[in-house]
């Protein structure tokens, strides 16, 4: 790779690791387009973008079956290989370089929802979308995914919630290092602010409920109307899905980036992939709480002596717990989830077989 090859690939976020294992990958790049980023994924093809134009093209059915046995898929931000085979004069995507990190969700399996991430903008309107158990779930994937996790509070223009006091409370239940911005989405300082995470090389994913500013703040970066937005409901803040697919952008060099940044259709709420020993590690002050608990392996439920149980938001320790069940639950084997399942039907079983013979009057 000729280093004016890797500065056009570094618009799309490629770093010299990532060009290591592109290189690896596809040694020869002697076709036309030779590395590309994925920018959309769609049922059958995929958008990809080569540093210069962006096209579409369709998996080789042999990348298929080695995804499929490799239980992944195509997702916004993979880097792959193309090739153009003899005969055809449209682009196939034949390699996809195995990501460095990702963020999945579960619903029975695992699906990428993007890959190769630097930063996780975490968008969060001050008005009725605030909400810090939803923050503290985001935060919980950004840990688990091995992402730096910045906290954008948007709508500072008009908020319901003031800033500082949004901020405060953010303070008593999130790690000091994670930055935290109170930002106005339509105003181009925002460039600024956000600049040390969409740099050259860079990738910041945006998430978020519909209506938090997502797609007014990729306008913003991107300094163009890249993507629709809509008005929010009066009553609750709520926002129609503008964004309806996740696509990668390129963030604008003239406002003073440089890095690529993916818009994401708003979600409400998205389970870590993660175990319980993840999620409790997301939670830094529970751990360090936990060291003064009476009994070391203190559940922070009802035991007594339970430091955790003494210092923290009830409402924070709720979340705490389950988020917990839910790792547990999509971390069940088939066997455990076939035997939860029986236990249950057992229960129910007993329980209207009680209920009617109380309705004899036994």
């Amino acid at each position: 790779m000729t280093p004016e090859h890797f500065a056009k690939l570094a618009r799309l976020g490629l770093n010299p690791a990532m060009a290591r294992d592109l290189i690896a990958l596809n040694p020869a790049a002697d076709t036309q387009w030779p590395y590309c980023r994925v920018v959309e994924v769609h049922r059958e093809t995929a958008v990809l973008h080569d540093g210069e134009r962006s096209f579409s093209a369709r998996p080789l059915p042999a990348l298929l079956q080695r995804l499929a046995i490799a239980q992944r898929s195509l997702a916004v931000g993979d880097w792959v290989a193309t090739a153009v085979p003899d005969g055809d004069s449209t682009p196939w995507i034949a390699a996809q370089v195995p990501p460095h990190n990702s963020i999945t969700r579960r619903d029975g399996v695992r699906h990428t929802v993007v890959a190769n991430i630097d930063c996780l903008l975490i968008v969060m309107g001050l008005d009725h979308d605030f909400n810090l158990r939803r923050l503290e779930r985001y935060l919980a994937i950004a840990h688990t995914s091995q992402i730096t996790p910045v906290i954008v509070l948007t709508k500072a223009d008009a908020p319901v919630h003031p800033a500082d006091e949004a901020i405060d409370a953010i303070r008593t239940r999130v790690p000091g290092h994670v930055e935290v911005l109170a930002v106005d989405g339509r105003d181009a300082n925002v460039c600024a602010r956000l600049a040390p995470w969409l740099g050259l090389s860079q990738t910041a994913v945006l998430m978020g409920s519909s209506g938090a500013g997502k797609s007014t703040l990729t306008n913003t970066l991107t300094g163009s109307a890249t993507q629709d937005t809509g008005a929010n409901r009066a009553d609750d803040s709520r926002g129609r899905h503008t964004t309806t697919a996740r696509s990668l952008h390129l963030t604008s060099v003239a406002l003073g980036l440089g890095g690529c940044i993916i818009d994401t259709p708003g979600l409400r709420s998205l389970a870590p992939d993660a175990d319980a020993e993840d999620v409790a590690a997301s939670f830094e002050d529970v751990a360090q709480l936990a060291l003064h608990c009476r009994f070391r392996d203190c559940e922070h439920k009802d035991e007594p002596g339970c430091a955790v149980r003494a210092a923290l938001p009830a409402d924070r320790l709720l979340n705490y717990h389950k988020l917990l069940r839910e790792a547990a639950r999509e971390t069940r084997t088939p066997l455990q989830r076939q035997a939860e399942r029986a236990r249950w039907t057992a229960i129910s079983k007993s329980t209207r077989a009680y209920m009617k013979l109380k309705g004899r009057g036994h």
